[in-house]
């Protein structure tokens, strides 16, 4: 995760397992156990780098967030819970009535966007977008899906509103 950007614990658990000549079947650690390797060998190896990289992934998330207010934007992932590594993007949780609003909202700001596949379920729509040269990957929920998932967790994940990142940037970098 850490060398090659893998993003996702199960992609990079099945990557891991396959390298050492794992059985498919065989026990895999948990999300848990790779974070707190991930942490460890980021405080060895990426130190400063990984810390600035936080950073700037917190501070493009933030601009996402505040442009796309209107559909109460989430950070989530590596950007926010400190583990985002030099190949990183922003993830960002939306919740709208239909994911063609949030189309039309980036049409008319002028952002553009790429659709992507949507793999997770409950999830309506995936759209890629180049902040800065930073890939930003925005995740549509339906409207009512927020208030089901509760505020702090969204189908296992980890989030924070946008004040939330906001007074992480004012904080040190774990």
């Amino acid at each position: 995760m850490a060398e090659e950007g893998i993003g996702d614990y199960g992609t990079a658990k099945r990557k891991a397992a396959r390298r050492l000549g794992a059985a498919e079947g065989e026990a895999l650690p948990t999300n848990e156990e790779v974070e707190a390797e991930l942490r460890a060998w980021q405080s060895l190896y990426q130190d400063e780098e990984q810390r600035e990289r936080v950073r700037e992934l917190r501070a493009t998330a933030v601009e996402v967030m505040q442009a796309l207010e209107e559909f109460r934007p989430y950070l989530t992932g590596g950007a926010l819970d400190g583990t985002a590594g030099r190949y990183a993007s922003v993830e960002i949780d939306l919740f709208a009535d239909s994911s063609k609003d949030v189309e039309i909202a980036l049409l008319s700001k002028g952002i553009a966007y790429e659709a992507l596949e949507a793999r997770r379920i409950g999830v309506e729509a995936v759209l890629r977008i180049d902040w800065n040269d930073t890939p930003v990957y925005v995740s549509i929920y339906p409207a009512i899906a927020e208030r089901q998932a509760g505020s702090s967790h969204a189908h296992g994940r980890a989030r924070a509103r946008t004040a939330t990142v906001l007074d992480l940037l004012k904080e040190a970098v774990p």
